[in-house]
């Protein structure tokens, strides 16, 4: 058979991601991605170490990066994003703008990280006081707070859950009783940290209930990637990508939603209240790691 009329291939245009080592979730980020643009994925090398500041820090090293970024420019992507949150807010908004330049040499194109992301994501959307949910430890999820602060965004309230592995087998219901427990006080926006957690089918759940915009690490990444080809990415009833979407209830920052008849639920491991003081003495007990209902196999970390 002839196929020759059909022409193309069609030009591509590629976005390269490097992830760290336990990334799990590939296919939640291609779900952002029209059909005409391709994620290009790497790996950093796998550490056996667990979800902490100490894996932030290994996963995003410049050589690691270097490394990484070389591999994927074989493809010639359009612009590199570093895929994590916390590997990319460890070291400040210093270290971030130091990821990004040391990036943009190793691959001569433009690049940028989830942390920087979410913070152009705020401005977009004119958010200054959020709530954050996050899946990592105490110290991890203090990290991020500072990391924000230096940005000028004030965090009003957080839930977290003290996991150090296996983040991508959390279920929405525990994303969605975080959410509800991380919101006590008059916030702009929910941001939702760690690439690993997955989130793309509650957005628009929670934007409906909260009244307010809610981000993702994966959303803003890919957001932000997309952005930078001129590419809109595709989020259906999500207030960062769909105007129809800012334009209705979510657009109401800053109000709190309905009473509810009962308690709201809160997961036992997660905390919620006033952010933690700078002066905050160690870590402290931390909740008991997630358990999936049917965890099956479990990798060796």
């Amino acid at each position: 058979m002839d196929v020759s009329f059909l022409g193309g291939p069609q030009p591509q245009l590629g976005v390269g991601v490097v992830a760290p080592f336990d990334f799990a979730l590939d296919r939640e980020l291609w779900r952002w991605v029209p059909d005409d643009v391709s994620l290009h994925l790497t790996r950093t090398p796998f550490v056996p170490v667990e979800v902490s500041l100490d894996l932030a820090r290994l996963v995003s090293e410049h050589e690691t990066l270097h490394a990484a970024v070389q591999a994927l420019c074989a493809v010639s992507p359009q612009v590199i994003a570093y895929a994590c949150t916390s590997g990319s807010f460890v070291g400040g908004t210093a270290g971030e703008r130091a990821m990004c330049a040391a990036m943009t040499q190793a691959g001569e194109v433009p690049a940028l990280t989830t942390s920087g992301a979410a913070i152009e994501a705020l401005h977009e959307i004119g958010a200054r006081r959020i709530a954050v949910v996050t899946p990592y430890t105490k110290s991890v999820t203090r990290s991020l707070e500072e990391y924000l602060a230096e940005a000028g965004v004030t965090v009003t309230g957080r839930a977290y859950l003290g996991l150090t592995r296996h983040i991508w087998k959390v279920p929405y219901r525990d994303v969605v009783d975080m959410a509800r427990a991380a919101v006590v006080g008059a916030a702009d926006a929910l941001f939702i940290s760690c690439t690993n957690l997955p989130t793309y089918d509650v957005i628009p759940q929670l934007e409906a209930e909260l009244r307010m915009p809610v981000l993702s690490a994966n959303q803003v990444t890919m957001w932000a990637a997309l952005r930078a080809i001129g590419v809109r990415a595709v989020g259906p009833y999500q207030a960062l990508l769909d105007p129809v979407a800012r334009s209705g209830p979510a657009a109401m920052t800053g109000t709190q939603p309905p009473p509810r008849s009962e308690p709201r639920p809160t997961p036992e491991a997660a905390l919620a209240g006033p952010p933690v003081p700078p002066d905050d003495p160690g870590d402290g007990p931390e909740p008991p790691p997630y358990l999936p209902d049917d965890p099956g196999r479990q990798p060796p970390l």
